[in-house]
């Protein structure tokens, strides 16, 4: 496993600020690898550890593809109680396990097969752990049963994203993938409609677009919306139609919007038999 590439100032010591998704020590992340390698999103490592246990953590998180940022010195910042020794070794555990991607492709295909219409949100690296938990409660509320987010550039799954999601964290299924692009084109190679939520005029009104299909909407980052590459992955570009003078929503709310125009489709759909 290559080493990440430490970027500026940060190349010789990574200053990880302490929160409640972290554990720590050779033991106690070793035996949460073995045991829910998909709870851990990812691992800080020193550089110049050496061991068996060390060896362990490193196989295992290559078997599992785990997120791996090296560093020559780690330090944590602003733990209360007392300081972290860590042993070189920092994990970040999401509070519930994640779904691997062939198993999330499997059961949105035997929904398809079935002739229903399975809806999952694709986050394209929403940073902030407040709009990630708020998409998530969203989802749950509007019908979504998945949601796919990136490995990296995104916020981790810690105590801000379960309190946002208001305890929907449990109730949908959650996976994370390397390269969203390629978990796209698998999804669509299963019958899945790749939706991209952009800021009008580039998009189609949200009201003008038949959702109720077997679907996968994507929101993009915070700022700078979703990425060229995953962008071309998407099947139809979506947009909601503004009143006001602000040209774009927050992407959770965004995101909102959106789901439940899906959920208001597939309800008409389900009453009338016919399309919203």
């Amino acid at each position: 496993m290559k080493p990440a590439k430490q970027k500026g100032p940060g190349r010789s010591e990574l200053r990880v600020k302490f929160s409640d998704d972290l554990i720590w020590g050779l033991h106690t992340v070793l035996e949460a690898l073995c045991s829910e390698p998909e709870r851990i999103t990812e691992l800080i490592l020193q550089k110049d550890k050496r061991g068996s246990s060390w060896q362990e953590i490193i196989d295992c998180a290559r078997n599992a593809q785990t997120k791996c940022t090296f560093a020559e010195r780690i330090t944590v910042d602003g733990a209360v109680d007392e300081p972290v020794i860590h042993q070189g070794v920092i994990a970040r555990v999401a509070p519930v396990k994640l779904l691997p991607f062939d198993e999330l492709l499997s059961q949105f295909s035997e929904r398809v097969q079935n002739h229903e219409n399975p809806k999952i949100i694709a986050c394209d690296c929403i940073q902030d752990p407040h709009n990630l938990g708020a998409i998530i409660r969203s989802a749950h509320a509007s019908g979504v049963e998945h949601v796919l987010l990136t490995r990296e550039r995104s916020a981790p799954l810690g105590g801000s994203a379960a309190k946002a999601a208001a305890g929907a964290l449990s109730r949908v299924k959650i996976c994370q993938v390397g390269n969203l692009s390629d978990a796209l084109l698998a999804l669509k190679e299963v019958g899945a409609w790749v939706f991209g939520a952009v800021k009008d005029p580039e998009g189609t009104s949200i009201y003008h677009t038949d959702l109720c299909l077997p679907a996968c909407l994507v929101i993009g980052n915070e700022a700078r919306g979703i990425r060229p590459l995953v962008k071309r992955s998407c099947d139809v570009l979506i947009s909601i139609p503004m009143a006001g003078d602000i040209d774009s929503l927050n992407s959770s709310v965004a995101g909102a919007v959106i789901m439940f125009e899906m959920h208001r489709q597939s309800l008409f759909s389900q009453e009338t038999g016919k399309p919203a």
